[in-house]
């Protein structure tokens, strides 16, 4: 899983070459104020299955943002997948809105997908500058850049066209949702509740590996 490039909507340049009749009007200029909004795709990608969801949200990369739509894909996708599983691998870069320094990131996996569905969540980190070697990247994004170049994402209903449209020789299939929930930036997570938490990291780079259990007085949701 991982966040793919913030994506301006609108009449604007969108990098590669396409065939066509004739060439599209864009914008001379990218400016923010002309755009319908900003796209923040977040990728989920199935190895076993071969299938990637991506979840674009309309407002910050938080780590509420990128919890709540594993959660969502869990509850949509995953359960039908995997309707055995105890456990879930979820294999993060070491940045950004799932990195391994923010608190959020933990307490909302804790929270938020362990506790209420009775999974044991493993988490591992790729080092920093190791993140090309997460399958997303190229078994994911790369198909959806290929299938987008060169078309204006002018509407968010035309990025999630281009998105769901998305294949390649290994028959890769994409979901993709519209996510129109605000994300707040800065929320803080005091030690009370860090200490909380069912935490335990692993022997081998502790800070990138570790893994939730469950609480047991937390109800399983189903």
């Amino acid at each position: 899983m991982d966040t793919k490039k913030k994506e301006l909507i609108g009449r604007f340049k969108n990098a590669g070459q396409r065939w066509c009749l004739e060439a599209e009007r864009v914008s001379v200029h990218d400016f923010k104020h002309d755009a319908l909004g900003k796209a923040v795709p977040y990728g989920i990608y199935d190895l076993q299955h071969h299938q990637g969801t991506v979840f674009v949200g309309q407002s910050a990369d938080t780590p509420q943002f990128a919890v709540e739509a594993i959660v969502t894909w869990w509850k949509t996708i995953g359960q039908l997948l995997f309707p055995e599983a105890p456990q879930l691998l979820i294999l993060a870069d070491a940045g950004g809105s799932n990195g391994y320094r923010p608190r959020l990131w933990k307490q909302q996996l804790q929270e938020q997908l362990a506790d209420p569905f009775g999974l044991t969540v493993t988490v591992c980190h790729y080092p920093t500058g190791a993140s090309k070697w997460n399958p997303v990247e190229h078994r994911l994004f790369g198909p959806i850049s290929v299938n987008w170049a060169g078309v204006p994402l002018r509407t968010f209903e035309t990025m999630l066209a281009l998105i769901r449209g998305t294949s390649n020789q290994s028959n890769l299939q994409v979901n993709a949702f519209l996510v129109e929930q605000t994300y707040s930036k800065g929320i803080k997570v005091p030690d009370d509740t860090m200490a909380l938490l069912n935490l335990e990291r692993h022997s081998i780079c502790p800070n990138w590996n570790y893994t939730f259990r469950p609480r047991p007085f937390c109800p399983v949701s189903t």
